[in-house]
């Protein structure tokens, strides 16, 4: 089949993308990630991403768009639910370039992350699939995680230490304060 792959960032991509080659597919990236927040991030992420997949042989469509505003207004007030509404704009868009290239399937390399909602994305991916008329295809990545990450950092990838939005990266590195009981007011 010829597989249109969502990427986030070039380390997700090297096991998804090993997995699919060795069941014979022909693979093609596409990198939106519009939640990806500071734009520095999503840049590097791109760089990153770039330099593999010109190592790798692998065809990518890169889109220069960065919607941030967009991915923002459909979170805002819906923090808690943020992953499903993140999930569902990256594959919807995915599942739109794979129409319109005549691709037989799409999937992503967002299944590789034992930290992302597994089931929300393949639930979401299926119904993406179901509205665009090119079917999501599933499979768990995540067996090849750590193999992943041992190859990413012997290629001295770049490895970002959050998902990309705001909202994980507030999650990765922000500690509140905790302040001492005085035992005033009581």
């Amino acid at each position: 089949m010829k597989i249109l792959m969502h990427i986030c960032c070039g380390p997700c991509t090297i096991y998804p993308l090993d997995y699919l080659r060795r069941e014979g597919h022909t693979v093609y990236g596409y990198f939106f990630n519009p939640n990806i927040h500071p734009y520095t991030e999503w840049q590097r992420r791109r760089e990153t991403l770039e330099k593999y997949a010109r190592e790798q042989d692998l065809p990518v469509i890169f889109s220069d768009e960065y919607p941030l505003e967009q991915f923002l207004q459909m979170v805002v007030h819906r923090e808690a639910r943020r992953c499903q509404f993140c999930y569902a704009f990256r594959l919807r868009q995915a599942a739109r370039v794979a129409r319109r290239g005549g691709f037989d399937a799409f999937t992503t390399t967002l299944l590789v992350s034992p930290f992302q909602k597994h089931d929300l994305i393949r639930e979401i991916g299926e119904n993406a699939g179901e509205e665009s008329g090119v079917p999501f295809y599933y499979v768990d990545f995540r067996p090849g995680f750590k193999e992943a990450v041992a190859r990413s950092k012997e290629l001295g990838m770049y490895r970002q230490q959050y998902c990309g939005c705001i909202y994980s990266e507030k999650e990765r590195y922000y500690r509140p304060v905790k302040k001492k009981d005085t035992g005033e007011g009581k």
